[in-house]
């Protein structure tokens, strides 16, 4: 157990005595707990494997590299249909997680030993991504956008092409758009 962590464990009452179980599961995987992103982060040799996070309506275990994983027990969840490696196990109340402890198990060595294999998550391209037209127009008519949002991580490139992509509305599209071409242009992220 990482101190650095507890505080998760104690933060909150909803989710305190599942989390602390699926902590204890984790754990005795042989993982290495880490705090990364504010949640507890358990990794082998320095990579990612699994994340405890909790959410309004369930808590859950993050794997990674899910997507390589079998998922014999079809209990892995793609959260959006925009994530493209990891997936999740949710739960809604200590008894799933008990019922499932050697599943869970299971599942745990099995990112472990893709880990350790080195496989990767074969990623959509940037291009294959939806390209606003409201976008296409700015970097059709504007060099210096193209040349900028061209320079961009491929992460970064893909965030702002989901984020454009999402209203249904024209006008909606097109004040995102406009609101982040300063960003694009000093190479920031969407996030940044």
């Amino acid at each position: 157990m990482n101190p650095k962590v507890d505080f998760y464990f104690t933060k909150g009452k909803k989710w305190q005595e599942e989390i602390e179980r699926l902590r204890m599961i984790v754990l005795n995987c042989g993982l290495t707990e880490e705090l990364k992103w504010g949640c507890p982060c358990y990794t082998f040799q320095d990579n990612n494997i699994v994340l405890i996070h909790t959410f309004k309506e369930y808590c859950a275990l993050l794997f990674f590299k899910g997507a390589l994983l079998k998922d014999t027990s079809a209990i892995l969840i793609q959260q959006t249909e925009n994530i493209q490696a990891a997936r999740q196990i949710r739960f809604t109340n200590i008894v799933e997680i008990t019922e499932k402890e050697a599943i869970l198990k299971t599942y745990i060595y099995e990112a472990i030993e893709v880990e350790k294999s080195g496989l990767k998550v074969a990623l959509k391209k940037t291009t294959e991504f939806a390209m606003p037209d409201e976008f296409q127009q700015k970097l059709d008519k504007f060099l210096s956008l193209k040349t900028a949002f061209q320079t961009l991580t491929p992460g970064r490139q893909r965030a702002y092409l989901l984020h454009f992509s999402q209203p249904k509305q024209t006008r909606t599209r097109e004040a995102r758009i406009q609101k982040n071409i300063p960003k694009i242009m000093e190479g920031k992220g969407l996030d940044d």
